[in-house]
């Protein structure tokens, strides 16, 4: 999983670079064609990897529940998603797979929950998470990127 882990990373690095590139407003933008902006793009992957880690275990998630239920999947934007949030999402992003790596080592995820993804790949231990991330970061980083052309 050291692998995976570090591509996780280093998508993260890159969507960090993405943000910092542009604007509050071009963040928020939602092209036409698009349910989202780059903003919530961002705040997906960051919750995803929460609920497919710590959720799916039994565990407590280690971000704030107002943020799940902001970005988990089957949400959009519904608001403007200000700096102060955006900064936030930036803070967690890199620590939160730190912290993962150290409750890896704990054994803290032995209640697993099987889940299927809508990628159709179905998760049945921390390992697959760990492995399912560079698919979900990479494909929201690349809608992300497509985003960026059109504001």
């Amino acid at each position: 999983m050291e692998k995976q882990i570090s591509i996780t990373k280093q998508t993260r690095r890159n969507f960090l670079n993405l943000i910092d590139s542009l604007s509050v407003e071009q963040l928020n933008i939602i092209p036409a064609g698009f349910n989202n902006n780059i903003a919530w793009n961002f705040g997906h992957i960051v919750v995803t990897q929460q609920l497919l880690c710590y959720t799916l275990a039994g565990a407590v998630p280690k971000i704030d529940q107002s943020l799940i239920d902001k970005y988990r999947k089957g949400t959009k934007p519904e608001s403007f998603i200000d700096s102060n949030e955006i900064e936030l999402l930036k803070k967690l992003s890199i620590p939160l797979i730190d912290e993962l790596e150290k409750d890896i080592e704990t054994n803290m995820f032995d209640n697993y929950k099987p889940y299927p993804t809508s990628y159709g790949v179905e998760l049945s231990s921390i390992e697959d998470a760990v492995n399912f991330f560079p698919v979900h970061e990479a494909m929201h980083f690349g809608v992300a990127l497509t985003i960026k052309k059109l504001v």
